[in-house]
Parts: C-alpha cells; structure tokens; sequence
C-alpha cells in the first residue's frame, strides 16, 4: 500500500471468505483497505489441495446457486467460465443397513406427504406423518427448534431419519436444537401462516415453484441448478478474490494475528497485530465468534458476552483415492463404482461417518483432473462429539472404510488418504440465535467504524457469509459517506501492495 496514502483506511481482521468479500466489496468502492490473517493461508474453510495427483476440494466445495452472493462474485473474480453444475445430483440415505434414494418432495428433509418418504421410514412412521393434518396448530412462538415442531407435527422418525442427516450436512448440529427461524425460515414463516406443517411445506414448495431456480438460479445460466462447483475446486475462489484486491490496491498481510483493538477519539482506531499498530478510520471484525468476543470485551461488553455465548462444531473430512481398477465386479473402470453423488448417514444408526461425497461421479473436473482414480469422502463430526474428530488420521480413516463397505459393499483399498480437520469450524444456530445477532449487531453499532461479519451470524453457507460480509462494508461506506471515496480518489490505487 502506498505509505503516502492520507485518506480513511478500513481494516478487516480474518481472512476467511468472509474477510475476503468485505475487503473485495471495500477495495472495488475506493476504499484504502489492510486485510490482516493470523493463518500463513487464506480462504478459511474454503481449501483446494490434491490426493494422489486428482485436484480435490479439502472443505466447502459447492456454492448454493438460488442466492445471488457467491455466484456473482466468483464470476467477478474472473472465475464465471469455471462456474460447473454437478454432473449428478441423485443422493441417498444409508439408513437401517440400506442405501435409499433421497426422497423428493420434501423442504430440508420435511415432506409434504407420507408417500414421498416410503421406503426410507417405516409404515409406522408414514402413517404418523399423515396424522399431522388431524392435530390442532402448534403455538410457534418468536423461534422454535426445527426438531421438536417437526417430531410433534409429523412424529420422530421423520426428524431422526431425513431431517437431522440433511441439517447435521449444513451445521454439524443437533436437530433437536436448531433454530427453525434462522436454518429454514421459509417454513418457519410458512408454518406460522398455516395450521398445519404439512400445509406449510406445501406454501413453500409453491411459493418456489413460482420463480423457478428463483433470480439468483436462473442468472446462473448453468441450467438453474441449485448447486454450483468451480473447476479446480470451490478453494480456488479466496485466492481470485485476494487477487482482485491487490488488483484494487488493498494491502493482504498473512501470519498476522490481531491481538487488540484500542479507541483513537470518537471515530478511529488503533488496531494491534503482533509488533504492528495499524491506525484505522474502521475495522470490520470477520473473525470467529471466540477471537471477536475478545477484542471487543472492552469496548462492547454486551456484544461481547453474546459473541462468547456461541457455540461451535468440529468436523473432519476424509478424503479417499482409489484405483478405479481396483474397483469390484460390475463397479469397474468404464461403469460408476458407487451410487450418485453420496448418501447422508442418520446418527440415530450410530455410524461414525455422517455423509460421503463420490467426488469422482459428483465434479466433472475430479474425474477429468485423475481418470484412473475414483475419489471421495466422508464427514466425520457432530456438535458434542469432538473426540472424534480428534482420533488418530489412521483410526479416521479405517473407521470410513469400515462405514462404506458396510453402506456400498466397496471392499477396495485406497492407494492414498488425506484427513482434513476443521476444528471449531461451523456455528451453531439455537432457538434464540437470530434475536442474539440481532442483540449484538445493535451493541456493536453504536460504535462508530465498527462491523461484524461471517459465519456466526446469518448463515454458515458461503453465501450467506458474503450477504453479510457486504452487509459489513455498505454500512461502513454508509457511516463515512462521501468522505471515503473522495479521499480515496485522491490517492494512487495502483501503489504498492504486500500479499
């Protein structure tokens, strides 16, 4: 960055996707930005890497393509011609010792008739589901765990069987605690206009079948799926948005852990990383909830004591390489070795792994990066359940092969292995979760020069942390008005920049 540069500077601590998007939405408006990250790496849970030669996702890998956020900024990025839909999207459940075909016909795991999940509950459980219609309407309330309204209206099987693998695959949480208002709140609204769940799914699956793929699947021109990958891995995209930054003039330091916040007057900031003191106009803080709660415990103590109230999951994922000839039987080199795309796994069976993704079948650009290998993986990795994602790499790894072979029949060894610990990785969203933000966000407003964005707050979905990583910075731009900009304008934005 230009070391004679004069005008307001923002500062963003975190370098996650997150961080990224504030700082991208910051730099590309004329802002002088600083991005600081305590990792020697960026993107967060957002990694590329590679097993055995075949390029690999070792977190996130899809973007939800019925909202606009991540899309349009990976195409903004330069990265829209590697935008790529999955080339399958058929999924199962692997419950009560059987591979079933995920139903269709449901909204996160709730069906909207007992007849779309036979097969995969027992006649008892359909026929509870059909008894929702004959019971009187649930008091709701401000927010209600997804589990405890759905096992009332429809019964537990449902929850245990379909709702609570679908919902552990996004938050690595409980069910049973979940807050409906902020993991599904299309249906929690749905279901406080209607007197009955099995009418509110209904209201949402018509409300959605009246924008196909709604705006954001559409503008995807990929056949408005409602998943998205990128060539090379959904990993690939903090580096393009880092690019785009420095492009922008922004400066991106690594290794540099923000240690302190400290009031300069009404309206700035001293903020403190390792030996650096960097004077800031304004700070937007896209760390985890824990390091957020710390440096604000001076300044905001109510945002504070809410942020340290946040509770996380750990997970792991295990990624497997195999040689396709190594594959059994009819499962051979030219014909799919595995069903679909993956199974969800129920925890009510007591497996270890809770889903399994066939990168090989999933991603076009897997299979074409090592045709000979057949890659995938599994998730291992509950809220509450941290001893197991801190078992030994080798017990990870046989306890997936001890999973798949029981689920697929797969009886092959793999010729490479790669376990990818994300330790207090996914927020959980209680009953209450949304009201805390809310409570939060007020608290730290009141601070002038000071946001929150990421994970914690309005979605653990990739864009979901962009809507409020953007959120972050248009408020920011908002608070400065015309300031920023005009001085921004007065300064060389192709200056020099660390990475």
């Amino acid at each position: 960055m230009n070391a004679d540069t004069t005008g307001p500077h923002v500062v963003v601590a975190g370098g996650g996707i997150a961080g990224l998007a504030a700082a991208h939405r910051l730099a590309t408006a004329g802002h002088r930005v600083t991005l600081l990250e305590a990792d020697d790496r960026l993107g967060g849970k957002l990694r590329a890497g590679e097993i055995a030669g075949a390029p690999v996702d070792l977190g996130a890998e899809s973007l939800l393509a019925r909202r606009p956020e991540a899309v349009a900024l990976a195409r903004t990025v330069g990265l829209g011609d590697r935008l790529q839909a999955p080339a399958t999207t058929t999924a199962s459940v692997w419950s009560r010792g059987t591979l079933t075909p995920m139903p269709k016909g449901h909204v996160m795991g709730v069906p909207g008739d007992g007849r779309a999940v036979e097969g995969l509950l027992s006649e008892e459980g359909v026929r509870r589901i059909g008894l929702d219609r004959e019971l009187p309407p649930t008091e709701i309330g401000d927010d209600i765990a997804i589990g405890a309204y759905v096992s009332e209206r429809m019964g537990h099987e449902v929850v245990d069987r379909l709702v609570e693998p679908l919902l552990g695959g996004v938050y690595a949480g409980d069910a049973y605690r979940i807050s409906m208002k902020a993991a599904v709140p299309a249906l929690f609204e749905a279901a406080r206009r209607h007197p009955t769940l099995t009418a509110a799914v209904h209201a949402v699956q018509q409300a959605g079948a009246a924008v196909p793929a709604d705006a954001a699947g559409a503008a995807t021109g990929l056949g408005g799926s409602v998943f998205l990958g990128v060539e090379g891995g959904v990993g690939t995209l903090p580096a393009a948005v880092a690019d785009a930054i420095l492009a922008a003039g922004g400066e991106i330091l690594t290794r540099t852990r923000v240690t302190a916040l400290r009031r300069t007057g009404p309206a700035g900031w001293e903020v403190v990383a390792g030996d650096r003191v960097l004077t800031a106009d304004a700070v937007v803080l896209a760390t985890p909830a824990g390091p957020a709660a710390a440096l604000l415990a001076d300044h905001a103590p109510a945002a504070s004591a809410e942020l340290a109230a946040i509770e996380y999951a750990s997970m792991a994922l295990i990624t497997l390489a195999f040689r396709r000839a190594d594959l059994p039987g009819p499962a051979g080199p030219d014909l799919p070795a595995l069903p679909g795309s993956g199974f969800l796994v129920p925890p009510v069976d007591g497996h270890t792994i809770k889903a399994s993704t066939f990168s090989s079948q999933k991603w076009r650009w897997v299979a074409d990066g090592a045709p000979d290998l057949f890659v995938l993986r599994t998730s291992v990795g509950r809220h509450g359940e941290e001893e197991q994602v801190h078992r030994e790499d080798t017990d990870l790894v046989a306890a997936s092969l001890k999973d798949l072979a029981a689920a697929t029949g797969l009886a092959a060894r793999p010729v490479a292995t790669t376990v990818t610990r994300w330790t207090g990785g996914l927020p959980q969203y209680p009953v209450g979760h949304l009201a805390r933000v809310a409570r939060l966000r007020e608290a730290v407003a009141a601070l002038p020069g000071l946001r929150v964005a990421g994970a914690a707050y309005d979605g653990v979905g990739i864009p979901a942390c962009i809507a409020s990583a953007h959120r972050a910075a248009d408020e920011i731009t908002a608070e400065f008005g015309d300031e920023i900009i005009a001085t921004s304008k007065r300064t060389d934005p192709g200056a020099g920049h660390s990475s």
